[in-house]
């Protein structure tokens, strides 16, 4: 039987140009995929690439491999991605640095978080807490506060990389309670929080899980948490502004890109596959159980959509903060 274009329409039946219906057909099965995590091993964007990947992996009856590429607050391993050919092969575990802080935060950036990528699945919310090594000897916001305004030489954070949202946090306290604070960037969150369990740098901002370990041991002591409502992983932190510090709130969040160009059809099986994993209940144990995650399992549009706020939003704190990377 023969139909026109019209009737095709009609009846839900896509038409694809034959080198996409070709791509589509063969997808994914030439050679393993690649999830590049534009951070070191062991952080929260490392995790959740790993747990996806595993998931993926299963459900497309395919390899794939995690490529760790940290540096320049995710944008080395953003720009690899941004040259990658876009047939489905290459995947971004990107976040909110990536692809909302760094378009402001750095005046030569390698890539362009929006021409560069298109958007798959905006994965999940999280929060950031302010963690401080305990030799300190302060058990709150405002003793913090009070140590800071009283001893320049505590007057340092730490953060997982400049343009991180932890970098932006200790921007936003450091506007918040009036006192110029020298912010030291490592690559990645498990060396930032290495020095400061060590008494290297006094405090930082970063996730909550990842910082759980060294509480435990005594190293570490959390005295908030930046989101608008406290966690149900720690519900007798307060958050910022019930510590005393009005309009203070952020969270950070994770998301998966896919270079320019890549065929409709894969980004739509992508989101599809990326969904379903997030929609697990072990994958929805690890990420909001233990990790205090917020999942949001969203389509590649609602993706866009909130990038279009984000960017913009960052821009105005970047500028007000006079934060800068390069």
């Amino acid at each position: 039987m023969t139909i026109n274009r019209r009737q095709a329409l009609q009846a839900g039946i896509a038409l694809t140009l034959p080198g996409v219906a070709l791509a589509q057909a063969e997808w994914p099965t030439a050679k393993p995929i690649t999830y590049v995590v534009p951070f070191t091993p062991g952080g929260s964007t490392d995790i959740v690439g790993r747990t996806l990947a595993q998931k993926l992996g299963e459900s497309l009856k395919q390899s794939v491999v995690v490529d760790n590429r940290p540096g320049q607050a995710g944008g080395i391993g953003a720009a690899y991605v941004a040259k990658a050919a876009p047939d489905g092969y290459t995947l971004f575990g990107g976040t909110i640095s990536t692809h909302a802080i760094n378009a402001s935060l750095y005046r030569k950036l390698p890539y362009d978080p929006v021409k560069d990528f298109e958007p798959v699945c905006l994965t999940a919310r999280l929060p950031n807490v302010l963690i401080v090594n305990t030799q300190l000897g302060v058990n709150s916001v405002a003793e913090l506060v009070a140590l800071l305004k009283k001893d320049p030489s505590k007057r340092n954070f730490a953060s997982s990389g400049a343009g991180t949202s932890t970098h932006l946090a200790g921007e936003m306290f450091a506007d918040a309670i009036g006192v110029k604070l020298t912010h030291v960037p490592y690559k990645g969150t498990p060396p930032a929080m290495t020095d400061v369990a060590a008494g290297l740098v006094p405090f930082m901002f970063d996730q909550v899980t990842a910082a759980l370990p060294l509480v435990q041991s005594g190293k570490l002591k959390l005295l908030a948490v930046t989101t608008g409502r406290r966690i149900a992983l720690q519900p007798q932190l307060p958050t910022m502004i019930e510590a005393g510090l009005p309009g203070f709130e952020m969270s950070s969040w994770q998301a998966v890109y896919a270079p320019k160009g890549t065929p409709r059809p894969i980004v739509q099986r992508l989101n599809a596959e990326i969904v379903k994993a997030l929609r697990q209940p072990d994958v929805k144990d690890k990420l909001e159980g233990q990790l205090a995650m917020e999942i949001v399992a969203s389509s590649p549009e609602e993706l866009r959509d909130f990038m279009a706020q984000e960017i913009p939003r960052w821009a105005e704190l970047v500028k007000k903060s006079g934060a800068t990377a390069d």
